[in-house]
């Protein structure tokens, strides 16, 4: 690959990543701490790419010598095709994970070791309706052995899953980035969600069933929605 290519690689490179960061795409795939971490890489890259071309300009400007590349062309389309993928970045962010990531991964209880002392959860808040991350609610649900859940309405927000015959409300839960993600998973009763695509984003308020998660369905538990509303996908999709 000829210099150049690699410099102007390196800068389409990293305002790619000053883009994501900037805009808030880069939620798609790692936490909001590391933001930081990606614009100052982004900007470095491109600081090292435009110092190396104006290196090389200068330098090509003075070793200039008729001839030296008698003999030597080489076509440099193979080189340009690699920035096909880079642009596809700076251009066209990928969405986050959703129904198909569910899916194709077990859902599972996220905070076992915390939710091993019944002590870890404390009562819910008062109020007619108490908002609860996903996570949260099926940790309670699974692991809470006071049943601080049971008779409590709760709001929860999620996208739909459809899946051996059931609708499921999920979130995926990330430590890093998409790459580590675990989905947590609510079963929706009523079948006021069936027809919702899936991938489509609700918030449901409804009261847990006791007693349905367990270890046999990957605690999963059973939902009673009160209501059912559809929104827009948040610009975070991710729990932690």
């Amino acid at each position: 690959m000829k210099r150049e290519t690699q410099n102007i690689l390196l800068i389409l490179l990293g305002g790619a990543l000053v883009k994501i960061a900037v805009n808030g795409d880069y939620l798609r795939y790692v936490k909001p701490a590391q933001q930081p971490w990606i614009i100052a890489g982004g900007g470095v890259m491109v600081l090292l790419g435009a110092v190396a071309i104006v290196r090389d300009l200068v330098a090509s400007r003075r070793a200039a010598v008729p001839g030296d590349h008698e003999g030597h062309s080489h076509s440099a389309r193979p080189a340009w095709l690699l920035l096909v993928p880079v642009l596809a970045v700076f251009l066209i962010a990928p969405p986050a994970l959703g129904a198909d990531s569910v899916i194709r991964t077990e859902a599972r209880a996220p905070s076992t070791a915390a939710a091993a002392n019944a002590a870890a959860f404390p009562p819910l808040p008062v109020g007619n309706v108490v908002p609860l991350t996903v996570n949260e609610f099926v940790t309670r649900a699974g692991w809470d052995s006071a049943g601080t859940l049971n008779g409590r309405t709760v709001s929860l927000t999620g996208f739909v899953v459809h899946t051996d015959g059931s609708t499921l409300l999920a979130r995926l839960v990330i430590s890093c980035c998409a790459a580590d993600a675990f989905p947590v998973t609510v079963r929706l009763r009523g079948g006021e969600a069936d027809h919702l695509a899936s991938d489509a984003w609700i918030q449901v308020t409804g009261e847990v069933v006791p007693g349905t998660a367990t270890r046999e369905n990957s605690y999963t538990p059973d939902f009673a929605p009160a209501s059912v509303t559809s929104i827009s996908a948040p610009k975070d999709p991710y729990e932690y």
